[in-house]
């Protein structure tokens, strides 16, 4: 699709972003006072939890005598730990001594014996313990986990994964406190750049037990201090299915075996690697992706070539019909448990990180993506 199509709509986006830059993040309290909303999406009315619903004095009010153990320190637990300490919070990381988390939250200012721990140590200061590792290093720190879960305190998840498969993981909560459950919609580099920013990412939220009748309350709270825009109510098992389809599908999984097969395509017909990438991924990233999370598909459609939009129009519904029985399978295989079988077992084995590496160059090995380095290289801002 040619750039030159798009010479008003780039007129249009420069508007736009001008209007809506990123601010910097501000440590002032935000005292509007603001209603919970609920809203239409589409037809259906949901209600929706916004950051603005809760300041930070807020925050420091309902959790006053908490303290907020992030058990892990990878992408999620980085970014929610520091979000939740920028928000005036009381937290401490609990992690293997001396290993490679360890050693990283150190470095982010963490300090030993005053907020970084054992996880032991960490879970019996927690009065939430935060559950932030890997869904495989969920199930084998369980039991280590477990004891220090005492009647009045809460259990926190970033995702359903460890309860809802508890036949696979073994993740069964003592009945005698709140489980509950906020997942940030992006990954734990995103959560702490749009909070820096002073934007927020979107997050759900979950309660799976309820014992001090506060844990929703509490849910939406700590969704807020971790970093969330805005929220919204789902299950437990809502969110699990609905995550591991997610990623398996257009977000990740899907995503690269259709940038594949039109690369591939492409250059089978004699397009170089350059026009073959641009035409696939590069176009899609940088100019028609953001346009359609700004302002939907329809105005896309709208904005564009009439020869794009005829095409799109009707070649939509062809890969409606190839690809519908795929997302059926796979959100079947999700539902009865065979992924989540396939991720633990996989995860398990000794040669683990050897495998993942040599899958990971297989992708990064393919000529699409070696060529990608080299346009990626060309844009303005990387000269």
């Amino acid at each position: 699709m040619s750039t030159r199509r798009f010479s008003s709509l780039a007129r249009q986006v420069a508007t736009a972003c001008r209007r809506s830059a990123p601010r910097a993040f501000s440590a002032k309290p935000n005292t509007q006072v603001r209603g919970v909303k609920t809203l239409k999406f589409a037809d259906t009315t949901e209600i929706v939890y916004e950051r603005s619903d809760y300041p930070k004095e807020k925050l420091a009010k309902i959790f006053a005598k908490d303290v907020f153990a992030v058990i892990g320190y990878g992408t999620q637990g980085m970014a929610q730990s520091l979000n939740m300490k920028d928000n005036g919070l009381k937290v401490v990381i609990g992690v293997r001594k001396n290993g490679a988390s360890w050693k990283d939250a150190i470095k982010d200012g963490w300090v030993p014996g005053e907020t970084l721990f054992s996880i032991e140590e960490a879970c019996e200061k927690g009065t939430v313990v935060m559950n932030l590792l890997s869904d495989a290093g969920q199930k084998d720190a369980w039991p280590t986990i477990k004891p220090y879960l005492k009647k009045g305190k809460t259990l926190y998840f970033s995702h359903g994964f460890g309860v809802i498969f508890s036949d696979q993981t073994g993740i069964i909560p003592p009945k005698d406190i709140d489980v509950i459950l906020a997942a940030p919609k992006g990954s734990g580099q995103t959560v702490r750049s749009l909070f820096l920013e002073g934007r927020g990412i979107n997050s759900s939220i979950a309660v799976y037990q309820d014992v001090s009748g506060e844990a929703k309350e509490r849910a939406i709270a700590l969704g807020v201090a971790i970093g969330s825009g805005y929220l919204y109510e789902t299950t437990f098992k809502k969110e699990v299915l609905s995550d591991l389809t997610g990623e398996r599908g257009v977000l990740m999984g899907g995503i690269q075996g259709m940038f594949k097969a039109q690369y591939d395509v492409l250059r089978a017909k004699g397009h170089s690697p350059s026009e073959a990438f641009n035409e696939t991924v590069e176009e899609a990233t940088q100019s028609l992706y953001p346009l359609i999370a700004k302002n939907g598909m329809d105005w896309m459609y709208a904005v564009c070539s009439t020869t794009a939009r005829r095409g799109a129009i009707d070649w939509a519904p062809e890969f409606y019909t190839a690809t519908k029985p795929v997302f059926e399978r796979l959100y079947e295989s999700v539902e009865n448990g065979t992924e989540t079988r396939r991720t633990l077992t996989e995860n398990a084995r000794p040669d683990y990180r050897q495998r993942l590496e040599a899958e990971l160059k297989e992708i990064a090995d393919q000529e699409m993506w070696r060529a990608g380095k080299t346009v990626r290289s060309l844009r303005p801002e990387n000269q």
